[in-house]
C-alpha cells in the first residue's frame, strides 16, 4: 500500500482543514477591516489547496500560490487546480518562486500556515521576511500565520493519528533547546504493515508566540494578535474555536492563530 500512495493527498487528507481555515481567515479579516477579501497569497502553498478552496467559496476571490518545489506545484495543477472550472481556474495563479522575493500583485491577504515559515531560523531572516510581506500587502492588508507549542513541543516523541485507511505519524526527532532547532518528519503507515517514511522532513527552529509577537511588530505591523484555541469540556482537546486573547494555558500541546495588520 505504501508502494501505491500519494503522500500529496495524504498530507491533505491528514494535516489540512482548508475549509475551516477559510472561515477563519475570511471572518477575522471582515472583523479586523469591515470589508471582504477577493486576494490571497498563499505562501508555501505545497498543492495549494488554500488557493482552490479560496476562489471556490467566492466568484470574486482570486489567489497567488508561491512555492519554491516545482514538482509539487505541478501535482496542484492536475489534482487540485484541476477540480476547478475553468473559470475559477484562471482566478488561481502558481508562482514557483521563493517566498522571500517574489513579485506579485498587492494583496488583501497573505497566509503562511502549517508552520513553513520556520524554515528562517534567525531574528534576521524572519523579520526580513515578514517585513517582505507587509510590503505585499495593500494598505489595510493582513498577515495570517499559524503556530504550534507547549511543553511536548520541545520533547522528542511520535504521536500516531488513525485516519480511514491509514495512520499518520508526526515525528518530532530530534530539538536542540540551545538553538531552538526542530527535525521533524510526518511518515505514514498502513494496514497491510507497510510504511511510507519520511514523506515530508521539516528542518525548522520553533520560535514561541513572544517571539513571533516581537518580530512582526519589528517588521513594521501596527497591531499583532493571538488567537488562541478554546477546549472541549468533554474531550479536553481543542473544540476549533479561536479568539483573541493575551493569556494561553500551559497545556502540553497547542496551536494558535496569529494576525499582523499593516
Amino acid at each position: 500500500m505504501a508502494d501505491s500512495a500519494d503522500r500529496h493527498l495524504l498530507y491533505e487528507q491528514s494535516v489540512q482543514a482548508t475549509d475551516a481555515e477559510f472561515d477563519f481567515v475570511d471572518a477575522t479579516f471582515r472583523s479586523l477591516r469591515q470589508r471582504t477579501a477577493f486576494l490571497i497569497r498563499e505562501d508555501f502553498c505545497g498543492t495549494a489547496n488554500m488557493c482552490v478552496e479560496w476562489v471556490s467559496r467566492r466568484k470574486r476571490n482570486h489567489a497567488i500560490g508561491v512555492d519554491l518545489d516545482g514538482e509539487v506545484l505541478a501535482w496542484a495543477k492536475q489534482h487540485n487546480l484541476a477540480k476547478l472550472s475553468r473559470a475559477a481556474r484562471r482566478r488561481v495563479t502558481l508562482l514557483q518562486d521563493n517566498v522571500l522575493t517574489v513579485r506579485a500583485a498587492p494583496v488583501d491577504i497573505v497566509l503562511a500556515m502549517n508552520f513553513s515559515y520556520q524554515i528562517f531560523k534567525d531574528r534576521h531572516s524572519l523579520r526580513g521576511y515578514f517585513q517582505g510581506v507587509r510590503e505585499s500587502l495593500v494598505e489595510d492588508g493582513v498577515l495570517f500565520i499559524d503556530a504550534f507549542g507547549g511543553y511536548d513541543a520541545y520533547r522528542e516523541m511520535r504521536e500516531r493519528t488513525k485516519h480511514d485507511g491509514f495512520t499518520y505519524i508526526w515525528d518530532q526527532a530530534r530539538y536542540n533547546p540551545i538553538s531552538g532547532e526542530i527535525l521533524c518528519h510526518i511518515h505514514f503507515a498502513f494496514p497491510d504493515g507497510s510504511r511510507l517514511k519520511r514523506a515530508f522532513t521539516y528542518d525548522w527552529r520553533l520560535w514561541t508566540l513572544p517571539e513571533l509577537q516581537e518580530l512582526l511588530h519589528e517588521a513594521g505591523f501596527s497591531q499583532v494578535t493571538v488567537y488562541w484555541q478554546g477546549t472541549d469540556e468533554e474531550t479536553g482537546e481543542g473544540n476549533g474555536i479561536f479568539d483573541p486573547a493575551t493569556e494561553g494555558d500551559a497545556d502540553p500541546g497547542w496551536i494558535s492563530y496569529l494576525t499582523a495588520q499593516k
